[in-house]
C-alpha cells in the first residue's frame, strides 16, 4: 500500500489549502484515516481523523473550527481542508491509516500505513 500526500505549499496567514492523501495498492474503505503534522524540532502531532465511512470525525483542539477532514472511498482518497491558516500550522503533514475503521482516537492502536508527507508553510 502506498499513501501519497499532495496539496501542500506556501500560503499567507488567513489563507487556505486543501491536502489530499491518495492510496494505491488496496482499497482502504475499511480503515480509519488520520492526518498528523510535524513542525521542525517538534514531535509529530495528531491533527484529525475520520472513520471508515466518514460518519465520525475527530480533531485536535488547535485546528477545530478551521480544518475539515473528509474522504471519498470511491477514489480511495482522504482530504484535509485547511482554512484561516496560522503560522503555527507550518509543518510537514502526513497521512496514516489504521484498522479497524471505526476507531478514530489517535492513541488507541498501531498504524498500518504512513505517507511521506507534504510541506505546508504559512507566512505571517
Amino acid at each position: 500500500v502506498q499513501l501519497v500526500e499532495s496539496g501542500g505549499g506556501l500560503v499567507q496567514a488567513g489563507g487556505s489549502l486543501r491536502l489530499s492523501c491518495a492510496a494505491s495498492g488496496r482499497t482502504l474503505s475499511a480503515y480509519a484515516m488520520f492526518w498528523f503534522r510535524q513542525a521542525p524540532g517538534k514531535e509529530r502531532d495528531f491533527v484529525a481523523s475520520i472513520s471508515w465511512n466518514g460518519g465520525n470525525t475527530y480533531y485536535a483542539d488547535s485546528v477545530k473550527g478551521r480544518f475539515t477532514i473528509s474522504r471519498d472511498n470511491a477514489k480511495n482518497t482522504m482530504y484535509l481542508q485547511m482554512n484561516n491558516l496560522k503560522p503555527e500550522d507550518t509543518a510537514v503533514y502526513s497521512c496514516a491509516v489504521r484498522f479497524p475503521g471505526h476507531e478514530i482516537l489517535p492513541d488507541t492502536g498501531q498504524y498500518n500505513y504512513w505517507g511521506q508527507g507534504t510541506q505546508v508553510t504559512v507566512s505571517s
